[in-house]
């Protein structure tokens, strides 16, 4: 008998390849029998120097999954300041202390394409990579580029577009009047995501979530489900 671990991963699955159209992200298991071990995949987003890639990612459900989140890690070679150049390994706070047991497979591959769409040098997990984009953008870019055709199959492009500047200092994320009531570590689960703060913001309230008084608290996966949603430009 399926333990409920591996009823939970089969139902994520079957959604993920229900959804695929609409999420651009795909996972299956290595091997029918054990649903523990899984590949995923999605497209490098456009306007970066990705585009056009295919990118795969080796997923381990750990024991104690949902509770702690999946073991990812890139397959595929990438120049990214959030992704070992030489492991594949990621910093992403969603697979690490942001995870949540409402999150899932899907949300998981879609904060990695959304990483790829808004790198985050000052968190970095390849220190060269990030000095080499804060400090020479436009060359960073060249080289992201070229191993996205090199290693991920993307089109070669001569002309890029991106939108790196140099040592940019980023938007603080932590003015309280930007999170308009809603507590700041509810909201920063998505912001961990690659999302902004002001649009996870206005989806909370165009989806309808309460308050709560500013205190944190557990979202349903349908809020979680509809929030994602809502980000993706999906309603």
């Amino acid at each position: 008998m399926a333990s409920t671990r591996e009823r939970r991963i089969a139902k994520e699955l079957a959604d993920i390849h229900n959804d695929k159209d609409n999420s651009g992200v795909l996972a299956h298991p290595l091997d029918p029998a054990n649903l523990t071990h899984l590949k995923g995949t999605f497209p490098g987003p456009p306007d970066t120097p990705y585009a056009g890639g295919l990118f795969q990612i080796d997923i381990v459900i750990p024991d104690m999954y949902p509770f702690k989140s999946p073991i990812m890690k890139f397959d595929t070679r990438i120049w990214h300041p959030n992704v070992s150049s030489v492991t594949g390994a990621i910093c992403l706070d969603t697979l690490g202390a942001g995870w949540s047991p409402v999150g899932t497979i899907k949300m998981a591959l879609i904060s990695l394409r959304m990483l790829l769409e808004s790198p985050n040098p000052k968190d970095p997990q390849d220190a060269e990579v990030a000095k080499m984009m804060m400090e020479q953008p436009h060359e960073f870019a060249q080289k992201a580029h070229d191993w996205a055709v090199k290693y991920a199959g993307a089109p070669r492009r001569d002309m890029l577009s991106h939108n790196y500047q140099k040592s940019a200092a980023p938007v603080s994320k932590n003015d309280p009047a930007r999170y308009r009531g809603y507590n700041k570590e509810l909201v920063d689960r998505f912001v961990n995501m690659g999302f902004d703060v002001d649009a996870v913001v206005e989806a909370f309230i165009f989806v309808g979530i309460d308050l709560n008084g500013g205190e944190d608290y557990e979202l349903e996966e349908a809020y979680m489900g509809d929030i994602t949603a809502r980000l993706l430009g999906e309603q």
